[in-house]
């Protein structure tokens, strides 16, 4: 990583191990970008100096450790919780932790798998039920960018629509969401979902992916109106990868198959569960 131009954003994944060697001064290795790099700096009786020269003192490199869900953006004079309320949701959106790439927390609710999982591979397996993304391709709900970044390695264009401002804040402060914004091919767009769409021409998308928040959370987007307009502007030879959730679930199989219902009764042909992605694969 190059820390010149570069936020350093820590979790307690990155403070946890800073903290066990405490009192032992020398150099340590720890990743100053949510585990996307390492970068070496050194421990000190005051903190740890970072390699711009700051240095980090060990009440805040608690403080961080200390919090399970949170991830914190290091500023000269201070530690910014990347937490945002949304005046168009009324939900606080959160960036979380993991193990690997962090996820978002919309009104309480993680964005991504995370139970035996990280929200990259998570996001690997919805993209590989429709793959190859080729050509022009929807993501119906941005959030923290992973699947228009990962559509992005191989379409020749990505649409991605986000309701909510405050979810494009959050990434703009994620380190694994930097390609969301650096990527020429990947085209962002604020609006609802359900309004958007109709705006497209028929046939525009060889791929859609929609993922939208949970049913309670965003219930038109499971709705019958919004499966039509998906078929009408994916082409005769596309598909359609619906995240619906947990399959084995109660509320995850009676959404299942409400789900299949409309977009059978919206007019897709064929419906095929794809229980490792906790979604459905949809053909015109």
């Amino acid at each position: 990583m190059s820390v010149a131009n570069a936020q350093i954003v820590l979790s307690r994944y990155q403070c946890e191990p800073l903290l066990a060697q405490r009192g032992q001064p020398g150099d340590a290795v720890t990743s100053l970008d949510l585990g996307m790099s390492e970068t070496t700096v050194h421990l000190g009786d005051d903190g740890v100096l970072l390699p711009d020269g700051s240095t980090l003192d060990w009440e805040s490199i608690e403080h961080i450790a200390a919090s399970e869900n949170g991830c914190f953006r290091i500023e000269p004079d201070e530690i910014v919780h990347i937490r945002v309320f949304s005046e168009t949701t009324n939900w606080v959106r959160t960036l979380m932790p993991t193990a690997g790439a962090p996820t978002m927390l919309a009104s309480g609710i993680p964005m991504h798998r995370i139970k035996g999982i990280d929200p990259l591979a998570d996001t690997a397996r919805k993209v590989a039920t429709i793959a190859p993304l080729a050509g022009v391709v929807l993501d119906t709900a941005t959030g923290l960018g992973y699947t228009a970044i990962a559509a992005g390695k191989t379409a020749e264009r990505v649409v991605t629509i986000e309701l909510d401002p405050a979810a494009i804040e959050i990434a703009r402060q994620n380190p694994w969401s930097r390609e969301l914004f650096e990527n020429p091919r990947i085209e962002q767009i604020i609006g609802d979902a359900f309004e958007v769409i109709r705006d497209f021409p028929d046939g525009t998308f060889s791929r859609i992916i929609h993922d939208p928040p949970a049913m309670s959370l965003g219930g038109e987007l499971y709705s019958r109106e919004m499966y039509r307009e998906m078929l009408r502007v994916c082409r005769p030879n596309g598909r359609v990868f619906h995240y619906i959730g947990d399959p084995d679930s109660a509320s995850g199989r009676s959404i299942t198959k409400g789900v299949i219902q409309r977009l059978s009764e919206a007019g897709f042909r064929r419906i095929v569960r794809r229980p490792e992605a906790f979604g459905v694969v949809a053909h015109p």
